[in-house]
């Protein structure tokens, strides 16, 4: 039962047209290189930029603008006794919209993520943690648009 379930499921999937995003004449290639991020203000900010560089490739050839905006609040998650703080939580969201050379908007969306770091070090090792922290947010962020530009690739103007 369970190997005619799979073939079926392989049947249908095949029959469905589904091509991979990356794949030969997947809507995903026409997104590479062809993104520029708004300019950076912020550490976040640059992360975020980073990370949509080494997924979408450089954006030297550009025909659409991704604007965005991050907000991330830290929420102190551990409290001792003494009531010395010993974890921090970062809570972000990215507001962002993808538009092509004349300004209008292609799609847009929010994504939002979190993660944590600890306090328990050296002042050192604790500003360390939580640059590593923000980087890693900016980075799930980054992430998630990227999915979602994906996602939404093959409704885009060739």
């Amino acid at each position: 039962m369970s190997r005619r379930a799979a073939l079926a499921g392989l049947l249908a999937l095949s029959a469905c047209g589904l091509t991979p995003v990356y794949g030969p004449g997947g809507a995903g290639r026409r997104l590479f290189g062809q993104i520029r991020p708004r300019d950076p203000d912020t550490f976040e900010e640059f992360a975020f930029n980073r990370r949509l560089a080494e997924r979408l490739g450089p954006d030297s050839d550009a025909r659409f603008e991704l604007d965005y905006r991050m907000n991330i609040g830290v929420v102190a998650q551990a409290i001792t006794p003494d009531e010395v703080t010993t974890r921090y939580s970062l809570n972000g969201t990215a507001d962002f919209a993808l538009k092509d050379r004349a300004g209008a908007v292609l799609t847009q969306g929010r994504v939002s993520s979190f993660t944590s770091y600890s306090t328990t070090g050296t002042t050192i090792a604790t500003l360390s943690a939580e640059a590593d922290a923000r980087q890693r947010l900016a980075h799930m962020l980054a992430d998630q648009v990227v999915t979602r530009l994906l996602a939404a690739s093959d409704k885009l103007p060739t």
